[in-house]
């Protein structure tokens, strides 16, 4: 199945934030970070400690938020000139196929650890860190069941 596509900004910040969801070390930081504000908070509240642990929560929730939110996926979009170019993606049995102007490249379905689909992305994972996002825009309805079924059957989630 083949699958021409390009890039809105706005929909490629948001994938980017799902990637960072995704991650297990962000996940159990920010289960690390909400229960020390909680703990704090608590504790704050019935007069066992000063105001400062639970300012500090507070502030790392913030920080961390604003980062994982914002600033990283917004620094991602503007280092990654991939999200300028308009491509074609070939999907068959033996291998991926991505092709622009200016080249092509083939992946065998080995190269690939992992996959997971958010609202407008298929997330393709080569490793822990790299990955490539297929925009479900302009997919109709019966090519992304026949994407996820071949995804699920060559890669697994």
């Amino acid at each position: 199945m083949q699958h021409s596509f390009s890039y809105e900004k706005n929909k490629v910040i948001q994938g980017v934030r799902y990637h960072f969801v995704q991650d297990r070390a962000i996940k159990l930081l920010v289960i690390l970070i909400n229960v020390f504000a909680i703990v704090s908070a608590a504790l704050f509240y019935s007069k066992k400690i000063r105001p400062e642990p639970f300012l500090l929560g507070s502030l790392l929730w913030l920080v961390m938020m604003v980062t994982f939110w914002y600033i990283m996926p917004h620094s991602i979009y503007k280092k990654a000139a991939t999200f300028k170019d308009t491509f074609t993606i070939l999907f068959t049995d033996m291998q991926v196929s991505l092709s622009n102007d200016r080249g092509t490249v083939n992946w065998d379905w080995q190269k690939f650890s992992k996959f997971f689909e958010s609202p407008h992305f298929f997330h393709l994972y080569f490793d822990a860190k790299s990955f490539f996002i297929v925009p479900k825009e302009g997919m109709t309805e019966d090519m992304r069941h026949e994407l996820r079924g071949l995804l699920n059957k060559k890669i697994g989630t």
